[in-house]
């Protein structure tokens, strides 16, 4: 192997190249590095944390359904409670009413009946009092036979 000068000079020129790269290139290549890391570890570290709040939200949002559906239930429990109290007072003004309704029928009918049975007495004392003058023919004292009469209908 023949050793020229041009090869020492490549030599010469190529270890000049590597100390150079070692002090001001590979300082910088290594920082971008370190950098570039660092950023891709805070990129993981942060997935991570999104995962963990995910995975929280998941577990709110489970526990928060499930208290809505509680709070529905309790909802419509008090709904169906009130609508029952409704029923049942509704029914307690309509049985009311229909006692009213139900007294004053009879009430009225009582007094349908008292003046039904007041004129009958009238319309008898009538037919009485027209019967015995045709028997009797003669002039009656109608105020007389009246009073005789009214005492016989208040003894019926």
């Amino acid at each position: 192997m023949n050793f020229n000068a041009t090869l020492i000079g490549q030599i010469f020129a190529f270890a000049v190249f590597i100390w150079f790269s070692m002090k001001f290139i590979w300082p910088y290549l290594h920082g971008q590095m370190k950098d570039r890391e660092a950023r891709i570890a805070d990129g993981l570290a942060a997935a991570e944390q999104g995962q963990i709040r995910l995975a929280e939200a998941e577990q709110k949002k489970v526990e928060l359904i499930d208290e809505g559906k509680q709070q529905a239930g309790e909802i419509i429990s008090q709904a169906q409670r009130r609508r029952d109290e409704i029923v049942e007072e509704a029914k307690g003004e309509a049985r009311a009413e229909g006692d009213r309704l139900l007294a004053a029928a009879r009430a009225e009918i009582e007094q349908e009946r008292t003046r039904a049975t007041e004129q009958l007495k009238q319309e008898v004392s009538g037919l009485a009092l027209a019967g015995a003058e045709q028997i009797l023919l003669r002039e009656v004292d109608s105020k007389a036979h009246k009073d005789i009469l009214d005492r016989i209908c208040a003894q019926l």
